[in-house]
């Protein structure tokens, strides 16, 4: 595999997030470019990692900087996953956090046994109000 860069905050157009969603198998909105553009535009913070020119992972994030962060997607592309990829999207994340920050998180079902490995806490406290589409 070839070397894998990371980047913090850089440019990506939907039509790459899109493509990195629905190649991980990742439940995202990936058909509905403009609402991905506001994904994007509206994120504190976006760890990109990229083989050559093509986008192969992604971590993006809402926080305050003093409390909590909230690790809206982590996903990487399939053929990518089990290299370390997402564990490496989750340190560069918390790099940009002090000690004084929660990072939180909604898991998919089928990803619960996955976040223990990189250093993630289950939780059972938690609500939520669903979104309608």
């Amino acid at each position: 595999m070839n070397q894998i860069t990371y980047k913090l905050n850089t440019s990506i157009q939907p039509s790459e997030l899109s493509h990195v969603f629905t190649e991980s198998g990742i439940r995202r909105p990936a058909d509905d470019l403009p609402r991905l553009k506001r994904m994007i535009e509206n994120s504190d913070i976006l760890i990109s990692a990229w083989i050559e020119t093509e986008l192969v992972g992604i971590a993006r994030a809402i926080t305050d900087y003093s409390y909590c962060c909230y690790l809206s997607d982590l996903a990487v592309i399939k053929k990518y996953q089990s290299f370390g990829i997402g564990k490496e999207l989750v340190r560069l994340l918390q790099e940009q956090l002090s000690e004084e920050v929660a990072l939180i998180l909604l898991s998919a079902p089928n990803a619960m046994e996955y976040y223990p490995h990189i250093g993630f806490e289950k939780i059972d406290n938690g609500f939520k109000v669903a979104r309608k589409r």
